[in-house]
C-alpha cells in the first residue's frame, strides 16, 4: 500500500468530484512531524517517549559490562539515531515537495486553460514514457471527462462538423476541428476537464516547476 494514496470524493452539495489522499500511519507521522501545532507537538512528545522507553528496554536486556562496551553501544546508538533522523528528514522533505507541487497544480486558474491543459498532459506523458504516450494520456483524459460529465465528445464533434459544413465552412477548416474545440464551447465541460487534468497531474506526480504556462 502506498503511504500517500491519491483517490477522490464527491461533494454532497455540488456533486463535483475532488481529489483527496489516504495516509498510512507512517505517512501521518511524517506529515505531523513537519507541523508545529499543539496537537502535532503532543504526537511528537509521545513518539519520543515511546522511543526512549524501547531504548531503555533494549539496554536493560543487553547492558554493557565494561567502559569500552558502553562506549561502543553509545556510538552505535548515535550512528543509528543519525541514520533514522536523516531518513525522516528526507521523507519530510519529499512530502513537502509533493505538497508544494499539489498546491501549484491546484492553483492553476481557467485563464488560458487550453495551453495549461496541453502543458500538463505533456508533463504526464513525459513521466510515463515520453511523448509517445501523449495520445494515450489525452484519450484517458477525454474518457474521464465523458464518464464524469456524462457526455459523448465524438457525437458533439460530429454535430459541430456537420453544422459547419451546412454553414459553408471549407472542409480543410472542418477537418481541423477537435474535441478540445467541443469542450471550449461548453463552460461546464471546460471547468470539469481542467479539474480532471489537474487530478491526473497530481496522480502521476508531475513536476510543473519549469512549465511555461502557469497561474
Amino acid at each position: 500500500m502506498l503511504n500517500f494514496e491519491q483517490t477522490q470524493y464527491q461533494h454532497p452539495q455540488n456533486k463535483q468530484w475532488y481529489p483527496k489522499y489516504n495516509l498510512t500511519e507512517d505517512a501521518f507521522a511524517i506529515v505531523a512531524m513537519s507541523y508545529v501545532t499543539p496537537e502535532a507537538m503532543k504526537m511528537k512528545v509521545k513518539f519520543l517517549e515511546e522511543f526512549k522507553r524501547l531504548r531503555e528496554q533494549l539496554l536493560a536486556v543487553q547492558a554493557p559490562k565494561t567502559q569500552l562496551e558502553i562506549l561502543q553501544v553509545s556510538i552505535q546508538q548515535l550512528v543509528e539515531q543519525e541514520r533514522r533522523l536523516a531518513a525522516v528528514e528526507n521523507r519530510v522533505e519529499q512530502t513537502e515537495k509533493k505538497q508544494d507541487q499539489i498546491t501549484e497544480i491546484l492553483s492553476l486558474n481557467p485563464t488560458g486553460w487550453r495551453k495549461k491543459v496541453n502543458g500538463l498532459i505533456n508533463k504526464i506523458a513525459q513521466s510515463v514514457g515520453g511523448y509517445g504516450a501523449y495520445q494515450d494520456i489525452r484519450n484517458e483524459s477525454y474518457q474521464r471527462l465523458e464518464e464524469r460529465a456524462r457526455c459523448f465528445l465524438s457525437t458533439r464533434l460530429t454535430n459541430k462538423q456537420r453544422k459547419m459544413a451546412l454553414e459553408g465552412v471549407p472542409k480543410s477548416k472542418i477537418d481541423k476541428v477537435s474535441r478540445m474545440d467541443v469542450i471550449a464551447e461548453d463552460a461546464r465541460l471546460t471547468e470539469i476537464y481542467l479539474a480532471i487534468v489537474k487530478e491526473m497531474a497530481i496522480e502521476y506526480q508531475v513536476d510543473i516547476s519549469n512549465m511555461t504556462v502557469k497561474g
